[in-house]
């Protein structure tokens, strides 16, 4: 339902415009009630002439004769001395002849006027004078209407509440019976208005008893024999041969000779008052019968008091006026009392059909007093409005229809104006501008990203427009699935509490659920309760539990305390915050997306930092280039090898930054799938664009060769190049990945060992040569020095073997 005076309004409109019959039935009720009214104004201005005896016809030997049934007590009649089992003869010299004679001379002569009776006791035949009177109104009629009139707004509540509710309009086709039954009752002025008043009496208080057996039958759920059309006739079917009937005598088609008239209505009338208690009685019986195979007790609660309808309004009213009228007896003063106990059944049943709900009775006040107010208040113009046309019977049809079309387009402003008044000054006050932005505050709790505020905002509003001192979140936990207590406001809860909260479930049956601390259920949304025998349910103190759900799933519950005076939170209420979850849910939602998105945005930056710290920790120059060879990644040992700095390169094309015979390689790498690989190429700074390369930036390299100033100097650099497709996780190419390795140093060192290896082989050769001299030399010399000693005293050969 709605959660305030408009907007409950613009929901029921909405309801009762997508619900043709439920708008149909409204404003024929908008007409019969006018109708009602006016025949309510007509029996204080319109009575029939009354002697005070009822006359019937009775066969004789001589014929039928018109003879006193009954005298009433201190009647015209009675002072004019008439006894039951007088003989009427005449009035005012016009013979009668049948009992319906009476009430034609009666009509004529009128009221307070005199009636010369002829008449004969006991074989004598005498005159008297009967002054007439009206009819006196019957104090039990002006309380019928007091019924019909409960009878309607109990099925206008019902009906406004719950549009759509298939047993909520079959009532209200029962309470829009009953109101007819009751505030119809027609005068006898013979216009076409009585005759409407008058048929529309019959067909109401026919149907209505077997409107209220189908009634018992189907409520709160139908059978599945109920859905056979033919059943359904079966139990109208009684109620439409009685009506034929009426129809076949008043039309004159069918005549029972032994009796007149008057006869005749007194039996028919005596027909439907057994017909009527025998519908009712029947129906209890049936809700009895029900009662037997039920074990919900909210279902229990709903037929005890649509049975306890019928025991507390027709049983009594069977005892006091039905049977002794069934029997014959004459309506008196004291049957007429019964008349008061029939207001039983339409506040029991009301209270039934709307559902057994004490905290609701606030709420039935609210809005009985609304529709009460409005009705008279709509009342009150169409009287206005007739009063200043003329007379009511001559109104046309086209009249008729625009005074209705009035009352039902006024009705609901007027409503909706009123009950604002009262929620304003009277019921809510305090919490009344609350309530009335309640819905608005929650549309906008999707806009706070924090979890945190937003359920903190969410318990104050809520707090403040329900009037409870305690408002608890439940999330869902999104690892295992079971409810957590997240936050709550007003409430103290240990911190070494372990709650047991299985009774959230995530697939609730119910739009809400009502626990009592004590391990009672009061009430569900629809059908069924919870058994709360955790602890945990008296730890928390929490009595109202409404579901967050979001695309069909529930991820939190909203728990929230008795008000601050003790009561628990009205169907109203409940509907408002079950509105507000709505909102709520998705705001959730969107804070934990939030939250999540968060986290894995700090995850991806770990991971980037993470990655570069790897690329940028490697001692080889890498780039990584898009398929149309723009520069995407530069790490810093590139910046090294060829001056240019990470900024300047980025974004670039590869042939904007390295030379030609480097890009015929990385062209020709294009068409191959595999690595490609360039051995010692020379990347020479000094080939690349002057522009882009660094100025002044700190020596980050100390050459072999030095430094100058402080500054690195930019020499050509030996570098192995390995050229490979980059690849996704899904080994889509993507791009290509440039590795160049700086071999500068492992080239001067290779460089230095082949010098080194030459020396060692040039040494080798002299040692070997000096070998191959110096083996005869020594022989030569050997043999000179024996040559010397055996030429000893020659001294000429021995210088020359000296030399």
């Amino acid at each position: 339902m709605g959660v305030s005076v408009s907007e409950r309004g613009r929901r029921s409109v909405r309801a009762l415009r997508t619900h043709p019959l439920a708008t149909l039935l409204v404003l024929v009720s908008v007409a019969l009630a006018v109708c009602a009214g006016w025949n309510f104004k007509q029996q204080s201005q319109f009575r029939l002439p009354e002697d005070g005896v009822i006359w019937l016809d009775r066969p004789t030997a001589q014929g039928r004769v018109v003879v006193a049934r009954h005298v009433s007590p201190e009647s015209p009649a009675a002072r004019a001395g008439i006894r039951s089992g007088d003989r009427l003869l005449a009035i005012d010299q016009q013979p009668v002849s049948t009992a319906g004679d009476v009430a034609r001379i009666l009509f004529h002569t009128g009221a307070w006027n005199k009636a010369v009776y002829q008449l004969q006791r006991d074989g004598i035949r005498f005159e008297v004078n009967v002054y007439l009177t009206e009819r006196p109104p019957q104090a039990s009629t002006y309380f019928q209407y007091l019924i019909a009139l409960a009878y309607l707004l109990g099925g206008l509540i019902v009906l406004l509440r719950r549009p759509n509710y298939g047993p909520a309009l079959h009532y209200y086709a029962l309470s829009l019976l009953s109101f007819v039954l009751f505030g119809f009752h027609y005068t006898g002025s013979l216009s076409a208005f009585d005759a409407f008043v008058y048929w529309g009496n019959v067909i109401a208080g026919l149907f209505a008893p077997s409107t209220f057996v189908h009634f018992a039958l189907v409520f709160p759920e139908r059978p599945r024999w109920m859905a056979n059309w033919a059943n359904r006739v079966v139990l109208y079917a009684p109620a439409g041969l009685l009506l034929g009937l009426h129809w076949m005598i008043a039309s004159g088609h069918l005549r029972i000779a032994a009796l007149s008239l008057v006869e005749v209505r007194w039996w028919l009338d005596r027909v439907w008052i057994g017909f009527l208690l025998l519908g009712y009685l029947a129906g209890a019986a049936i809700v009895h019968h029900r009662l037997r195979n039920v074990t919900d007790p909210i279902t229990r609660h709903q037929l005890n008091w649509l049975r306890n309808g019928v025991l507390f309004g027709i049983v009594p009213f069977s005892l006091g006026y039905g049977i002794p009228y069934l029997l014959g007896q004459v309506p008196g003063t004291v049957m007429s009392l019964a008349v008061t106990t029939l207001l039983c059944v339409p506040v029991c049943w009301g209270y039934a059909v709307v559902r057994y709900r004490l905290m609701d009775a606030d709420v039935a006040l609210q809005q009985g007093s609304a529709y009460a107010l409005a009705s008279l208040a709509v009342l009150g113009i169409l009287y206005g409005l007739l009063f200043s046309v003329g007379r009511f019977e001559e109104l046309s049809t086209t009249a008729l229809l625009l005074l209705s079309l009035v009352a039902a387009l006024v009705f609901q402003p007027i409503r909706r104006w009123i009950r604002e008044l009262l929620e304003r000054h009277y019921f809510y006050r305090d919490h009344y501008d609350y309530r009335q932005t309640l819905e608005d505050f929650a549309r906008d709790l999707g806009a706070e990203i924090s979890l945190e505020r937003m359920l903190e905002a969410a318990a104050d509003r809520l707090g403040r427009a329900l009037n409870c001192p305690a408002v608890a979140f439940f999330l869902r936990d999104e690892r295992d699935g079971d409810f957590y207590l997240h936050y709550a406001q007003g409430l103290e809860v240990p911190r070494d509490a372990s709650l047991d909260l299985s009774f959230l479930t995530d697939d609730p049956n119910e739009p809400y659920l009502i626990i009592e601390t004590t391990g009672q259920a009061v009430s569900t949304g629809r059908r069924g309760y919870v058994s709360p025998t955790q602890a945990s349910v008296t730890t928390l103190g929490l009595v109202h539990y409404v579901p967050c759900k979001v695309r069909g799933r529930v991820i939190a519950y909203v728990g929230l305390s008795r008000t601050h005076r003790g009561d628990f939170l009205t169907s109203d209420d409940l509907k408002l915050v079950s509105t507000v979850c709505g909102y709520l849910a998705i705001a959730i939602e969107n804070a934990r997306l939030y939250r999540s998105l968060e986290a894995k945005i700090e995850q991806y930056e770990r991971l980037k930092e993470f990655s570069e710290n790897i690329v940028e920790s490697i001692n080889v120059g890498i780039v990584a280039a898009s398929l149309d060879d723009r520069i995407e990644s530069w790490n810093a040992q590139m910046e090294l090898l060829t001056g240019i700095p990470r900024e300047a390169a980025l974004g670039r094309r590869l042939d904007e930054v390295f030379p030609s015979n480097l890009m015929a390689e990385v062209e020709q790498s294009k068409s191959s799938s595999g690595i490609h690989h360039v051995y010692k190429y020379t990347l020479d700074p000094a080939q690349l664009p002057a522009e882009l390369r660094a100025q002044g930036w700190q020596a980050l390299r100390d050459r072999a060769s030095g430094t100058a100033g402080g500054v690195a100097v930019q020499r050509p650099s030996i570098v192995n190049v390995a050229i490979a497709p980059l690849v996704s996780k899904n080994l889509d190419e993507i791009g290509r990945l440039i590795i160049f390795d700086d071999i500068t140093e492992r080239a001067e060192l290779e460089r230095k060992l082949v010098e080194a290896d030459k020396l060692s082989s040039i040494g080798l050769l002299a040692a070997g040569v000096a070998h191959e001299v110096n083996t005869p030399l020594a022989v030569i010399s050997t043999y000179a020095q024996m040559l010397a000693r055996q030429l000893s005293g020659d001294e000429q050969k021995s210088r020359l073997l000296e030399k």
